[in-house]
């Protein structure tokens, strides 16, 4: 423990102690002639001086004024103890949620279905069974489920997720399946959204279920606590409602 926090020591003075400043676009330009076949999304000052965050793909590393160094990591707020490389991956990850196609998704509402998310899942994953026994004991929201079978880990979820679809109650259907382990009594042959759904994990680079999107399209993987989802239902839907509506962006 003691080795990493003189680790942690040694990044900070490194990082804080850089000489003289290049700008942004001397950095950029370094960095690109440096590795020409590196895609970069966006590049932007880091919180620490002289150093800028590079985002490429789904990755956020960080490069000195001249590219001269790279350090792969997170930057903690010692602080506050806040993780602000995490907090930044989650802004640039951050999905149109009210553009999901939701016609491809099962929906389930509880309670007065205010609050809204949605949820890649595999039948066969046990975190999205964990995730939907959590799920059960919470109230007042709407949610959409994406089929994502993941047969390289689950060999049957495809078949599972087919059934599940072409059931008369896809809710009731797919409650049976993650609780009982019950699978529809149907062939399965009917058309599917799970190809699309795929196509669409893939852009917006899920690689792995549960996961979830919540209101204010914020994306988090894997199967989160209890308290975490409700405190995430809640604030999306004060920020989603705060959203200005398209036509109010025009007033004077």
């Amino acid at each position: 423990m003691i080795s990493t926090w003189m680790a942690r020591a040694a990044l900070a003075v490194l990082l804080v102690s850089g000489g003289a400043h290049a700008d942004e676009a001397t950095a950029k330009k370094q960095l690109g002639e440096r590795f020409p076949d590196l895609p970069i999304q966006s590049m932007k000052p880091a919180p620490i001086p002289g150093w800028y965050e590079v985002f490429s793909g789904d990755r956020l590393f960080y490069v000195d004024d001249k590219a001269d160094f790279i350090f792969v990591g997170s930057i903690i707020d010692a602080k506050t103890k806040r993780n602000l490389t995490e907090e930044r991956i989650r802004d640039l990850l951050r999905v149109k949620f009210d553009a999901l196609p939701f016609g491809d998704a099962i929906k389930i509402v509880k309670g007065d279905g205010k609050r809204k998310l949605a949820v890649f899942e595999d039948p066969d994953c046990p975190y999205c069974k964990r995730l939907d026994g959590d799920l059960a004991q919470l109230t007042n929201y709407t949610l959409y489920v994406f089929l994502y079978p993941i047969d390289q880990l689950h060999p049957d979820a495809s078949n599972k997720s087919k059934k599940v679809w072409c059931a008369k109650d896809r809710a009731t259907a797919w409650n049976d399946v993650m609780t009982t382990g019950q699978v529809p009594q149907n062939k399965g042959d009917c058309a599917t959204p799970i190809a699309r759904i795929a196509k669409l994990a893939s852009q917006l680079r899920i690689n792995g279920t549960p996961a979830i999107i919540f209101e204010d399209g914020r994306m988090v993987p894997g199967a989160i606590p209890k308290a975490q989802i409700e405190k995430l239902l809640s604030e999306a839907a004060a920020a989603h409602k705060a959203e200005p509506k398209p036509q109010e962006t025009n007033k004077k």
